[in-house]
């Protein structure tokens, strides 16, 4: 017996009930075009299963009573029917077309299948026509239009960005590639800008502590990355050319490539992507403010149905990249006068098996995920030639590193539907998984090291149940066993959704979420400051940072004939405790030294208001504004002989977006995008010639205005050719107060992330 057999039998006796009168069940989907194939269809909240080129699809064994089925596809009004067996053994379906659709299967909330309408945790969905709406090149640039969210550069030199979720930094944000966390801390430097948008079908957002299904790091919320699978046969050709404040030119190449079988049983996605960006200095002092970049980045999605309730998926990507700032020189770098180089190798892949089983209400999943990454990398500033033993010292051994990467996830999880359950239905969850992560990141010059090993094995379950079906409570628990941690975590969650009539749902959330004391993506990054270079080291007796979370909110969408209109409103409240905090402890021959200690607790607290319509499909706008607080219960000192203050850092209490995209007619579209971001306060280190001083300045608010246009051309038979053009922030709203020269402090760095750019391209597609 093979290894698939006896995981069958097993599956199949702890959840197979005895059951009588069998039947099969045949749906044909169809549209005023004709058969609709990838239909999704749902039997009895069950498995999701896809219909064939013929628009069918046949359910086999399928017991005698009644039954409910749930017919969805993008673009068109989903349909429920309730009816019985065996007098009904065919059910025929015409799909009509949506308005809008605000409604996306999603799979993050639960880690199960889900309508976000039916979700107890609110998930956003960023799809692939967004990201091609606002001419996102990379991840980061993608999600900057999701409400609660806000992408930041941090650094003048390399440019490296993080994510804010709710007002928390980036180690307080999970993000995961197809539902795997091998977002390692070393890739959370640059990763947001390395994954191109051509490798993302859609990303799924959760804001808040809804998501510590996904154990450390998800305090401020979980990002997914859901990349290309493959669904129909197509091919696609994208060239870009941008023009950065007339100061460099901008290349990319995308190329998408799918293949379906005949029989649907197997296909694959390609994708291709080259980016070669030039540095552009802003305030003409010979040094960048954006720097130059390589990138070379390939990859494939694929899946295989080996049997009818049996599938495969597997990917695998690599990114590569060589990133330059600061002198513009053509020297080594150790010769520019201030520079940090960088040259990283990312492998990421995952392989995904799942067998259903018990008419589809069962199923099991095994997974595996790995990603690999090797850096070489450059930080240094050459010394004054005045200081002759350090000015040779630098040249008899710059300050070259390497960084080295490992992370690797595995797991099992099985999902069990009660279609009776105390009155109504309840869908089982229960699963383990155990990840590694090994950092290794040196530079021998600085007596720098970071040599981290961590283990976490996490166990949860989940009860999905529709008490009623106006009422449903998501609770579940999850435990960490973590190895820098003297003790196991806990933590729960508990989300209750209230449907009232068919417009409106109403919601809830507490959870519970921790940090290890580990390295995160920020203590890997080496800054200058005052001439030399600030490091962060982890305290001895660090312990893990913990978290309470609520939220709640309001949801509405409203259609008639030609519009849809909603909005949804969102109150969220997060206690830290023993909060990270980095403290200033002097200075060394080569810089500033700051500590990662467990400070004081914190409050993180707002809402959140976002306001969407649609226009027979040919007008479309989404918006969103948070206001909020962040601050630690007592002054927090980020200066050596300047007072603390209480606020978070780098975390403005207002900030927004607005997209309005436009589709007149099938040939032409276009795009209006907005971002504001209100004032912050933001630490400035002494050295460069225009800051004598150290002190924290409060900055003002700016904003960005982006628009794009888009005409489609008839091609070769069933191909298009697109020509689009635009321009991203047209008002120049970028920093005015960079500092100059070598001694720059590149943290003070806080405005949009880049200045006007111009943009063209083609796109091809069949």
């Amino acid at each position: 017996m093979t290894v698939q057999n006896i995981i069958y039998s097993f599956l199949s006796i702890l959840f197979t009930l005895p059951s009588f009168g069998q039947n099969q069940l045949t749906a044909t989907v169809s549209t005023t075009d004709g058969p609709l194939e990838f239909a999704t269809i749902v039997l009895d909240e069950t498995m999701i299963v896809q219909t064939n080129s013929e628009g069918l699809f046949t359910f086999d064994d399928v017991k005698n009573g009644h039954h409910d089925i749930e017919i969805s596809f993008i673009g068109y009004k989903t349909v429920n029917k309730h009816f019985d067996l065996p007098s009904t053994k065919m059910v025929e379906i015409v799909l009509e077309s949506d308005l809008l659709v605000f409604d996306q299967v999603v799979v993050t909330g639960t880690k199960t299948f889900k309508r976000q309408t039916k979700s107890a945790v609110i998930v956003n969905v960023v799809d692939s026509k967004t990201l091609d709406n606002v001419q996102a090149c990379n991840l980061s640039e993608g999600l900057k239009f999701q409400p609660g969210l806000r992408v930041e550069t941090d650094c003048q030199t390399c440019n490296y960005t993080q994510l804010r979720m709710n007002g928390l930094a980036g180690g307080y944000s999970q993000i995961l590639i197809n539902g795997r966390p091998i977002f390692s801390p070393l890739t959370g430097l640059y990763g947001l800008e390395q994954i191109p948008v051509n490798m993302i079908d859609k990303i799924e957002v959760i804001r808040g502590g809804g998501s510590s299904l996904y154990g450390s790091s998800a305090i401020g919320g979980t990002v997914n990355v859901l990349t290309k699978i493959p669904t129909i046969n197509s091919s696609s050709i994208n060239t870009l050319y941008q023009n950065i404040n007339n100061g460099a030119n901008d290349f990319m190449l995308n190329a998408n490539s799918t293949l379906v079988a005949t029989n649907k049983k197997s296909g694959i996605s390609l994708f291709l992507n080259r980016r070669v960006r030039e540095a552009y200095d802003h305030n003409e002092d010979n040094f960048s403010e954006i720097p130059e970049i390589k990138n070379t980045s390939i990859g494939m999605s694929s899946f295989i149905l080996p049997a009818k309730n049996q599938k495969i998926e597997i990917s695998l990507s690599n990114l590569n990249e060589f990133r330059y700032g600061g002198e513009l020189t053509d020297k080594p770098a150790h010769f520019a006068l201030q520079s940090e180089e960088r040259n990283h190798n990312v492998w990421m892949a995952s392989a995904d098996y799942q067998i259903n089983f018990n008419n589809n209400k069962s199923n099991f999943i095994a997974y595996t995920a790995w990603q690999n990454t090797a850096r070489d990398h450059y930080t240094g500033i050459v010394p004054d030639e005045a200081d002759e033993i350090a000015y040779a010292n630098h040249f008899l051994a710059p300050p070259y590193g390497t960084s080295l990467t490992k992370t690797i996830q595995g797991g099992i999880q099985l999902n069990h539907n009660l279609t009776s359950f105390l009155g109504g239905s309840n869908v089982l969850t229960f699963g383990s998984e155990y990840l590694v992560d090994d950092t290794f990141d040196e530079i021998g010059s600085y007596n720098y090291l970071i040599d981290q090993v961590t283990k976490n094995f996490g166990a949860f379950a989940q009860s999905d149940w529709e008490v009623l079906p106006s009422l449903n409570l998501l609770s579940g628990v999850r435990i960490d066993n973590h190895n820098l941690m003297d003790r196991m975590v806990l933590s729960p969650r508990l989300s209750l959704l209230y449907k009232y009539g068919e417009n409106t749902q109403m919601r809830a959330s507490y959870g519970t979420g921790f940090r290890a004391p580990q390295a995160f993506d920020t203590d890997l990054h080496i800054a200058f400051a005052g001439g030399g270079v600030s490091r962060v080291q982890l305290s001895d007796d660090l312990k893990e940072e913990t978290s309470q979370s609520f939220s709640a909110s309001l949801n509405y969408d409203k259609p008639t004939e030609h519009w849809v209109a909603g909005f949804t409103i969102e109150g969220f409240y997060t206690q830290l405790n023993d909060a990270f905090t980095l403290v200033p402890i002097g200075e060394d021959d080569f810089g500033e030294l700051f500590e990662k200690r467990n400070n004081q607790g914190a409050v993180v607290k707002g809402s959140t208001i976002e306001l969407r319509a649609n226009y027979d499909r040919k007008i479309q706008i989404e918006s969103g504004i948070t206001i909020q607080s962040s601050q630690f219960e007592n002054q927090v000192q980020y200066i050596d002989e300047v007072e603390g203050i209480r606020d978070f850092i780098r975390t403005p209490n207002i900030y927004g977006f607005a997209n309005l995209s436009l589709n007149p007619n099938k040939k032409l579209s276009g795009n209006i995008n907005f971002i504001y971001t209100g004032s912050m306060i933001v630490p400035h280190f002494a050295g460069a010639p225009n800051q004598s001083i150290d002190e924290i300045i409060t900055t003002s608010p700016f904003s960005e205005l982006s628009t794009k246009v888009g005409y489609k051309l008839p091609f070769i038979s069933n191909t298009n050719l697109e020509i689009f053009g635009g321009a991203k922030n047209i008002f120049n709203s970028y920093q005015k107060t960079f500092d100059i020269g070598k001694n720059r402090d590149s943290n003070f760095v806080f405005g949009p992330s880049q200045p006007r750019t111009f943009f063209i391209g083609v796109k091809w597609s069949s």
